[in-house]
């Protein structure tokens, strides 16, 4: 059964919009986006790398028969 949320991580040479089409191709749709900062140790002085971008996303369900069939009269 897959997780009904999930953070995926925006690859270094990916747009916005290509992990958002990789995420709905996955089967879920994103709901919020976060960024943050990473650093690293140069000649022993932490500095700024790059900022990391993750989606958190929800699971696409399918509507039931139930829900589907409310709108017939």
């Amino acid at each position: 059964m897959a997780k009904k949320t999930i953070w995926v991580e925006m690859e270094e040479n990916e747009t916005p919009e290509q992990c958002i089409t990789r995420i709905e191709q996955m089967g879920y749709k994103p709901i919020v986006r976060k960024e943050e900062p990473v650093f690293q140790y140069i000649n022993g002085e932490i500095t700024y790398f790059r900022q990391k971008v993750k989606f958190k996303a929800e699971l696409l369900e399918e509507k039931t028969n139930n829900e589907k069939n409310t709108n017939i009269k």
